[in-house]
């Protein structure tokens, strides 16, 4: 069977040298696990190197203001105090707006009014490659070895940027209604069409906040079926999702012993959001560390490695 322990899953990883990269969590559907996925492969990644970057670009704000960043969010008193359309559009020291997470982890903090900002980069010159002109190609790589930009939920500007400045994408996945369009309108209409002009590849399609049985018909078991049946499974499907034809069969014959694949829904992930910390900081014994863990091993070598 390929299901790997918790304690396995680094393993095929660490004989391959890390490199700087920035990584785009996104999926085009709300409620995907897309924030939670970002804070803790940003936290991971920080936890692993010396230091990480997530920059907010969802309109909703809810890293920043989970985090407790509601006054830089909100900072609307003055209509033209907009530090995401500052730096993103206009070029500003991004520094300047940076604030801390956790050890080794900072933010760039979303602003309430990123219509502006995808408005502004609609009519702006080479609108598209503002964030990486501004934010990634200034920090990567000298102030930061890795950066994560938390996506918005919508096709945009602000989506099309975050697609050209990391050239990398992760897409996480709830088994809830609506799971399968959303993942096809990711493919169709991002993917598929930022491909049309620029390289960007899918690092992993993850799996996440699963709490279902898996020996009978659940969404659960549905989710996981349609992704390792993906052509290209082997290469997106990380090491504590991917499920063989044979060990869906052991599973079956109730003789599977690994264990359940794909994150796996945890009080402690949800208390973490609750207190606003990474899970790492909340709870550094949860069981699910390593699989978050090993995004951000697949995120520092550029693929899945088996």
């Amino acid at each position: 069977m390929t299901q790997n322990k918790p304690s396995e899953v680094l393993e095929p990883y660490e004989s391959i040298e890390p490199e700087p990269c920035a990584v785009a969590v996104n999926l085009l559907k709300g409620g995907s696990g897309k924030t939670t996925t970002a804070i803790n492969l940003a936290r991971e990644l920080a936890h692993r190197n010396e230091q990480a970057l997530i920059v907010d670009l969802d309109d909703n704000g809810h890293m920043t203001l989970n985090l407790g960043y509601e006054d830089i969010y909100a900072s609307a008193a003055d209509e033209e105090d907009n530090h995401a359309k500052d730096v993103i559009v206009d070029g500003d020291d991004p520094r300047e707006h940076i604030v801390s997470v956790a050890e080794g982890l900072d933010l760039f903090p979303a602003h309430e009014d990123l219509e502006t900002v995808q408005s502004a980069l609609k009519e702006a010159t080479m609108g598209t490659t503002r964030l990486k002109k501004n934010i990634v190609d200034r920090l990567l790589g000298d102030e930061y070895d890795y950066i994560v930009v938390d996506c918005p939920a919508n096709r945009g500007k602000l989506n099309d940027n975050a697609m050209y400045a990391t050239g990398n994408i992760i897409l996480p996945l709830r088994p809830e209604n609506g799971y399968e369009s959303g993942l096809t309108n990711t493919m169709n209409r991002l993917v598929k069409e930022a491909r049309e002009y620029f390289d960007l590849n899918i690092l992993a399609v993850v799996p996440t906040d699963l709490r279902a049985r898996i020996d009978y018909d659940t969404r659960d078991r549905s989710l996981l079926e349609e992704l390792n049946n993906l052509g290209n499974a082997d290469a997106i499907i990380p090491n504590f999702a991917r499920i063989t034809d044979e060990d869906w069969q052991a599973i079956d014959a109730g003789d599977y012993d690994g264990p359940l694949p794909g994150i796996r829904h945890r009080g402690a992930i949800d208390k973490a959001h609750d207190v606003g910390k990474p899970l790492r900081d909340h709870d550094p014994e949860c069981d699910q560390l390593p699989y978050y863990a090993e995004l951000a091993a697949i995120v520092e070598v550029g693929e899945v490695v088996r």
